[in-house]
């Protein structure tokens, strides 16, 4: 009987080498992670998803505000005259953004744009708090959503309202921007290696694919199991663009007024969709410990027995005072179906103890990512579970590297990159000359786009794949989400 019950559940989710795209949608939908709403294109962020994007705000709000970055909150609604006043700027948001046009049964003077992003809404702010040298550096960060219309929507992957944080920053000279911009690009490559066991590629964008009105744009690149590349996290240098455009001055140490320098960086919940794709398996979620909500499950056997759901309750606290993240599946449901869904959810570790092992003075530790099972005695339990977890935390992190270095190709020809995209997938690194034109020449005939100039240069070729010219950059080039 657990045994179909544990088929019954896995059978629900489609096999990820059948359907990938149905695999991911079943998983978050069975995993009940979020939800359709009314409103076409947005998702109900459900408890159980809404706790892993918690536990990522909790440790990167920790992470920034080590380098010194406050919270704040800006309004949602952006005067379209406000929006205007960056040229590169509304042109790039313009086809996204959602318009309010009435408030109430009357019509607004000036149409009000629900924030696709704050820009303007900082350098407006920034515009009245700087004045000297001595207000700066400013380093804020919101935690908000934001609304992109998008055509079309995925969970997670792409919405038209989506979660997620966004820091600005005003700093004295270019320099100090650009060191800040690199700066939070790396608190995000450490994050999303060391907690969510992601290996990514750092790098910048082309002039193509970065931000609009920024001077550079530099990114962290993952690789999903299905081959295809997933942009993490961005961080941007606007330089002195957007002070100029806005007029914000400061007087410095000589008495004379100079334009600031500002950066803006953000990872919204589309992470959550990189954790699901490098990670998950036919069974569902798969959970990296230092970020999953609950870190161990305790399901116990035949509870109606004297004595089992009491021992259950006391492993429970010893665990959660020994520093675990902890949960007892005490519903009447039989073994097998608890096991499954406790899979299903991608919970790193299991505890499972029936009479006979409370007898024996020990419980059965099952991992997550191995299915791997161990005997241990309850006095070793919170000892061995630490271990574990953190055995788990870098089992995880080598797989996916590994799926990523097994995965990563280099091509001297466009013919060659095509073929390697078309049957192998994957990351592609060639050579670039630095035209747009080429480029789009690429984008068009493989699909591929360029992903990143990855900060650590390869000399593959001396020709571009496309054009044959002299080639100045080594690019990582992948078909993305």
């Amino acid at each position: 009987m657990a045994a179909d019950n544990e088929k019954k559940l896995v059978e629900e989710i489609t096999s990820m080498d059948v359907d990938f795209a149905q695999w991911y949608t079943d998983v978050v939908k069975k995993a009940e992670l979020c939800d359709y709403s009314s409103v076409k294109g947005c998702m109900i962020l459900e408890p159980a998803g809404f706790a892993i994007w918690d536990a990522i705000k909790e440790n990167l709000d920790r992470r920034f505000k080590e380098t010194g970055v406050e919270n704040c909150a800006m309004p949602i609604f952006i005067p379209e005259s406000l929006l205007q006043k960056e040229s590169d700027h509304v042109e790039g948001f313009a086809p996204e953004v959602a318009w309010v046009t009435h408030g109430g049964y009357d019509k607004l003077q000036e149409r009000i744009c629900v924030r696709p992003t704050s820009e303007t809404l900082f350098c407006e702010y920034y515009a009245r708090k700087v004045h000297s040298y001595r207000d700066l550096p400013k380093l804020l960060n919101q935690w908000c959503s934001v609304v992109r219309w998008e055509k079309t929507t995925r969970p997670f992957l792409r919405s038209r309202e989506f979660w997620w944080q966004e820091g600005h920053t005003a700093h004295a000279t270019a320099e100090e921007s650009r060191e800040r911009t690199e700066q939070m690009l790396n608190v995000y490559a450490d994050f999303v290696e060391k907690d969510l066991a992601i290996p990514v590629i750092k790098g910048q964008k082309t002039e193509k694919e970065k931000f609009a009105g920024a001077e550079a744009t530099y990114t962290i690149e993952a690789l999903m199991h299905d081959g295809q590349a997933l942009q993490s996290a961005t961080s941007h240098d606007f330089g002195d663009g957007f002070a100029r455009a806005f007029g914000i001055q400061y007087t410095d140490k000589d008495n004379k007024l100079q334009y600031v320098h500002q950066t803006s960086w953000g990872m919204s919940t589309r992470i959550i969709g990189a954790i699901i794709m490098v990670h998950g398996d036919n069974e569902g979620l798969k959970l990296p410990p230092h970020i999953a909500p609950t870190q161990i499950m305790i399901c116990p056997v035949m509870q109606k027995k004297e004595g089992v759901l009491d021992k259950a309750y006391e492993l429970e606290k010893e665990l959660k005072e020994a520093g675990f993240r902890v949960k007892t599946d005490a519903r009447d449901k039989n073994p097998g179906f608890k096991f499954a869904d406790c899979e299903m959810r991608g919970i790193p570790l299991r505890v499972e103890i029936g009479p006979r092992d409370i007898e024996n003075g020990h419980a059965v530790l099952v991992r997550r990512d191995t299915h791997e099972k161990e005997t241990v005695e309850f006095t070793d339990l919170a000892k061995r579970a630490g271990e574990l977890l953190e055995t788990i935390q870098h089992d995880m992190y080598e797989k996916a590297k590994q799926h990523l270095e097994n995965h990563t190709f280099t091509a001297t020809s466009i013919d060659e990159m095509e073929d390697i995209l078309d049957k192998k997938t994957g990351f592609v690194k060639a050579m670039w000359c630095g035209s747009k034109k080429c480029e789009e020449k690429i984008k068009d005939k493989t699909g591929a786009s360029s992903r990143c100039i990855p900060f650590e240069q390869e000399c593959i070729d001396d020709k571009c794949i496309y054009c044959g010219k002299p080639a100045t950059k080594m690019v990582y080039w992948g078909r993305a989400y």
